[in-house]
């Protein structure tokens, strides 16, 4: 089996070539690159998106309760007798 500390090395070797190869300005080009993108795109956080989230299933939850506050209104209305008046 091969010794840890070779492999280490192997794995140390590799980093360092990779450092000092053009791989690494590509890459670090390409970030940049992406980066400008996304900053022009009208994007949000994942946390500010979780926020919206919560904020849209509070409001879905008060309006059922309002949707059935008033149907009960408007069905206790219905079965009112109607006044002379009206």
């Amino acid at each position: 089996m091969a010794n840890p500390k070779i492999l280490d090395d192997i794995g140390s070797k590799v980093s360092e070539l990779l450092a000092s190869s053009p791989a690494k300005d590509i890459e670090k080009n390409a970030r940049a690159l992406l980066a400008s993108g996304f900053s022009k795109l009208d994007l949000v956080t994942r946390e500010e998106f979780d926020i919206q989230r919560e904020v849209l299933a509070r409001t879905r939850e008060k309006l059922a309760d309002l949707e059935t506050r008033v149907a009960h209104l408007e069905a206790e209305l219905a079965s009112r007798p109607a006044s002379p008046a009206d």
